[in-house]
C-alpha cells in the first residue's frame, strides 16, 4: 500500500513564486526608501498649539479603556529624566496615549520627547501627528540632544519586538536584551523612571511576531525583525496594515521610583558589567510590578465591560476611576531588592506653567 507523501515539490514551487513576486514588486523597498526621506527631515517639530487641540481627543480615547496611571507624582519635576516603558497593544499602543496625555496636562512646564521606530514616520496621516506631539526617530543622537536641552525622554527598549509579542506573553517584559537605554542614562547622567503598563496587550491579539515573514520580506531595511500576524475586529486574521478596532480592556499604569544613575560618569556607559546589572535590576522590578498588576486584574477586558455596564445601570460612584475606590492599589517596586509593596493611593497634583525647555517649540 502506497503512503501519501506531502507534495514538497509543489510547496517549493509556491514559495519560490512568492519570493520572486516579492523581489519583482518589493513594496518594502519602496516603503524603506520613503521612510529614509521622512527620517531625514528635521527631527524636532513639536507643536504645543496642536497638542492643546489634540488633548480632548486623547482623553476621549483614554476613556474607552478606562485608562489610569498611578504614581505619576514620583516623576521628578526639577530635572530631565529617562522614562522607560514596556510596549504593548500592537499598532494602537493605548497605554502610550494615556502617559502622553497625562504628561501634557500635568507637566506643562516640562517637555517630553518620545523615541519612535523609523517605519512609523512613513505612515501617511500618522507621521505629522507624531512629529507635532514630540515624537522623534529613535536614536541616541536625538535622545541625548533632548536630554541636554532639558527635556525628558520616553523610550520603549523592546520596540517592535515587544509591542508585537504573542498574546500568550502579554504579561511579560521583553526588551530583547536591548540595553541602550541604560547606556543613554549613564552618558546623560539622568535618572531612569520605569513605567509599567498592564492591559494594553489585551486590546489586540497578536498570534505571531512573524519573524520568518520578516526575513522573507527583508524587514530589516526598516530596522524591524517582525511582520506580525494579528487577530483583529472586524478583519479576523490580518496584519498591521489593516488596523482593527481595539478591544475595550482596562488599562492600568504604574510609575516606579526613579533610579538615579548620575553618580557614575559618562564613561560608565562602556562598563558592560555595570550596564548589565542595571538592566537586570530595572527589568526585574518592572516584571514584578507587571505581575502584581496582572494579579490584581487578571481579565482586563471582562473588568472593563463590567465597569461599563455598572456605570450605565448602577451608581456612578462604582466607577473604578473614582478617587474613593477603596480597592485601588498602588504598587511600588524597590529597584534594589526587586520586591513589590503596596502604598496608599494618592492624587497627583497638576502643575501649571509655560514650557521652559528650548525644544518645546523646536522646528
Amino acid at each position: 500500500m502506497r503512503k501519501s507523501l506531502p507534495n514538497n515539490n509543489l510547496t517549493n514551487r509556491i514559495l519560490g513564486g512568492v519570493e520572486k513576486l516579492i523581489q519583482t514588486y518589493d513594496p518594502i523597498n519602496h516603503w524603506s526608501e520613503f521612510a529614509k526621506k521622512k527620517i531625514a527631515e528635521p527631527a524636532f517639530q513639536r507643536d504645543q498649539a496642536f497638542i492643546d487641540q489634540l488633548l480632548p481627543f486623547m482623553n476621549a480615547f483614554n476613556r474607552y479603556f478606562d485608562s489610569e496611571i498611578r504614581g505619576f507624582d514620583l516623576i521628578p519635576k526639577d530635572r530631565p529624566v529617562l522614562l522607560v516603558g514596556n510596549h504593548s497593544g500592537g499598532v494602537i499602543t493605548p497605554d502610550t496615549c494615556k502617559l502622553l496625555s497625562t504628561w501634557f496636562e500635568q507637566r506643562k512646564d516640562q517637555t517630553l520627547i518620545g523615541l519612535a521606530f523609523d517605519a512609523a514616520f512613513s505612515i501617511p496621516g500618522l507621521a505629522p501627528i507624531m512629529r507635532k506631539i514630540g515624537q522623534v526617530p529613535a536614536s541616541h543622537k536625538n535622545a541625548l540632544r533632548a536630554l541636554e536641552e532639558g527635556c525628558s525622554v520616553l523610550v520603549y527598549p523592546g520596540g517592535a519586538h515587544e509591542v508585537f509579542r504573542p498574546w500568550t506573553q502579554r504579561n511579560e517584559i521583553d526588551f530583547a536584551g536591548h540595553k541602550g537605554f541604560v547606556r543613554l542614562a549613564l552618558k546623560a547622567g539622568v535618572s531612569i523612571v520605569p513605567v509599567v503598563a498592564h492591559g494594553g496587550h489585551e486590546t489586540t491579539m497578536v498570534l505571531s511576531r512573524g519573524e520568518k515573514l520578516a526575513k522573507l520580506f527583508k524587514m530589516d531595511r526598516l530596522r524591524m525583525t517582525v511582520y506580525p500576524i494579528l487577530l483583529q475586529f472586524p478583519w479576523g486574521v490580518s496584519t498591521p496594515g489593516q488596523p482593527g478596532i481595539p478591544m475595550p480592556a482596562k488599562i492600568t499604569m504604574q510609575v516606579l521610583e526613579p533610579r538615579d544613575l548620575s553618580e557614575h560618569g559618562p564613561e560608565a556607559a562602556n562598563d558592560e558589567e555595570l550596564v548589565h546589572r542595571y538592566y537586570e535590576e530595572i527589568t526585574g522590578a518592572m516584571q514584578d510590578t507587571l505581575k502584581a498588576l496582572a494579579d490584581e486584574n487578571p481579565r482586563p477586558i471582562v473588568s472593563r465591560i463590567q465597569n461599563l455596564v455598572e456605570s450605565v445601570f448602577y451608581k456612578p460612584e462604582r466607577n473604578s476611576n473614582a478617587s474613593t475606590d477603596a480597592t485601588r492599589k498602588v504598587y511600588q517596586a524597590d529597584l534594589s531588592t526587586r520586591s513589590v509593596r503596596n502604598r496608599p493611593a494618592e492624587t497627583d497634583s497638576i502643575s501649571k506653567g509655560e514650557s521652559s525647555t528650548p525644544l518645546a517649540a523646536a522646528g
